[in-house]
């Protein structure tokens, strides 16, 4: 019996997809102008959040891409330095969504391609690390959570630069069709 086979590399990467489209959308959304908005000292600009989401996806080829199964040693520290780097370099609003959209094609194609057994794989995490172990199947999933971390911020950050995000829109267009039906119906 394969590891979670209800719900394995297609759905892991179906749902990336979602998350990630949803992204694009709200960057898409925020003008280009709105890009340096930084909504409190010390945190990332517009730019550089979605910037830093177009990378997540980086750690997971990094490391599962060689297959090993243990954290003890890797250089996080070296790993990040080029991508906090980028972050911090002038992108333009088109140069960004590419990047968002090339990574979810990319990583989305990826993911699609596990098989469940690695999926299933136990990983040993940093010295120290909690928990002390983890799968490979969480491990990926969390870089969807990270994102969707992410876009709750740029979710917020909408509302500060008086942009009403889609998915609320989309929200209140339905209930508004439900709310017309109701009365159509009595």
């Amino acid at each position: 019996m394969g590891f979670m086979n209800y719900y394995g590399s297609k759905e892991l990467a179906g749902a990336f997809r979602t998350v990630r489209n949803n992204t694009i959308k709200i960057a898409e959304d925020i003008p280009e102008e709105k890009y340096s908005f930084q909504p409190a000292p010390g945190t990332r600009t517009v730019a550089e959040t979605l910037v830093h989401i177009s990378h997540l996806s980086d750690f997971s080829y990094e490391f599962h891409g060689k297959k090993t199964d243990t954290l003890a040693g890797f250089d996080f520290l070296g790993f990040m330095a080029p991508r906090l780097a980028d972050e911090k370099a002038s992108h333009s609003k088109a140069e960004i969504l590419k990047k968002l959209a090339d990574n979810r094609d990319q990583f989305a194609s990826w993911l699609e391609g596990l098989p469940d057994d690695f999926l299933g794989q136990v990983i040993t995490m940093p010295p120290g690390g909690q928990p002390a172990t983890r799968t490979r199947f969480d491990m990926l999933m969390s870089v969807k959570e990270h994102e969707m971390h992410h876009r709750g911020q740029l979710m917020l950050v909408e509302r500060m630069l008086g942009i009403v995000p889609h998915l609320t829109r989309q929200f209140e267009e339905r209930r508004a069709q439900m709310e017309q039906a109701q009365k159509a119906g009595r």
